[in-house]
């Protein structure tokens, strides 16, 4: 077999999220941390990440992961997350993935009942807590890096639907939070591609308006998801809600998302509605669940803001190794709009 390239990759979900993990064949890009890594990577590396993702390897339901020594001595590991469209900062259910494949394929040696991880990711150092049985982690408790309201209440004009109300927040990347009866919408799977059609407008209209800049991190790429969410009940003596989160370039995140869910949670603590160490069940459009809490309160610059937790599982899903011929004309893959909201 000739090839260029060739890639080994383990395949994961989590929650239904499929997050690949790249484990060999890629040399870690350049830069003194793993922020630097990934500005080198989207200025100048992309190709990796169009090969993994577009057709024919991929498809916009991937998510990637490159493992990467950590700059940074208080980290076991970093990870860099690659999407469809960019490089979010974060990733709740990536890194529950990456957490599970470092210690199923013995890259970290794994301790049961518990091990303990610090990953470093290009938005800070995460902890994680993965509680393991059996030779395999059986969940996956991620503490996030500081998330805090960038605005509440903001109106905005979007054609078709008139003004539209949102919460802009940060939860590891920035999120555009809708109330999805607002807008005349029930996140349920057969309403799938009207939720992912309404979030791609409404991020269009407000990306137009705003670019938030992060107070430690600077540009890191705007408003990049919208997610819509459902009122929170109790049950069984548990608040949970219901989200759904849309990534471009057109569809849904599986998982309850996890940044998404700490935005969430940074709302719904600034307004008073939830407690420092109070649980909230996030529930995503295939009913999976990830438990959330407030687990302190911190500052990020001069906001106050707080740090997250997001507790779900991963499974792997296989092996594989990519490879890419001399001569395929598709060098960086291909795609098309028949599969997504847009080209990417």
């Amino acid at each position: 077999m000739r090839s260029a390239k060739a890639i080994q990759v383990i395949g994961a979900h989590a929650e239904g999220e499929v997050g690949r993990v790249i484990v060999g064949g890629v040399l870690p890009p350049p830069g003194d941390t793993v922020k630097a890594q990934r500005d080198w990577l989207q200025s100048e590396g992309d190709g990796l990440r169009r090969l993994l993702i577009r057709e024919p390897r991929g498809g916009v339901f991937t998510h990637y992961n490159l493992i990467v020594p950590a700059k940074d001595a208080a980290a076991d590991a970093g990870f860099i997350v690659m999407e469809p469209m960019d490089y979010p900062p974060m990733s709740g259910s990536n890194s529950i993935c990456v957490a599970t494949v470092l210690l199923e394929t013995g890259m970290i040696a794994m301790n049961e009942p518990e091990t303990n991880l610090t990953l470093e990711t290009p938005g800070g150092l995460v902890t994680i807590r993965c509680a393991c049985e059996n030779g395999r982690v059986a969940r996956v408790t991620t503490t996030n890096v500081p998330c805090f309201v960038e605005a509440l209440e903001v109106e905005v004009a979007v054609e078709g639907l008139g003004s539209v109300t949102c919460d802009l927040c940060y939860g590891g990347a920035y999120f555009v939070l809708v109330d999805a009866g607002s807008v005349g919408l029930q996140i349920v799977p057969e309403r799938a591609r009207e939720i992912v059609e309404l979030g791609e407008r409404i991020k269009a209209a407000l990306r137009a308006e705003r670019r938030p800049i992060h107070p430690l991190l600077g540009d890191i790429g705007g408003l990049t998801f919208v997610t819509f969410t459902e009122p929170i009940e109790e049950r069984e003596g548990v608040k949970q809600g219901r989200n759904a989160t849309v990534i471009s370039p057109g569809k849904i995140d599986r998982s309850p998302c996890g940044t998404a869910s700490s935005a969430r949670l940074a709302a719904h603590h600034a307004r008073g509605e939830l407690a420092l160490g109070e649980p909230l069940v996030s529930r995503s459009i295939l009913d999976t669940a990830f438990h959330m809490k407030v687990e302190e309160g911190t500052t990020v610059g001069n906001r106050p803001a707080i740090l997250p937790s997001i507790s779900g599982r991963a499974w792997i899903t296989g092996q594989h190794t990519y490879t890419l011929d001399p001569d395929d004309p598709f060098p960086e893959g291909y795609s098309l709009t028949d599969t997504a909201h847009q080209l990417f």
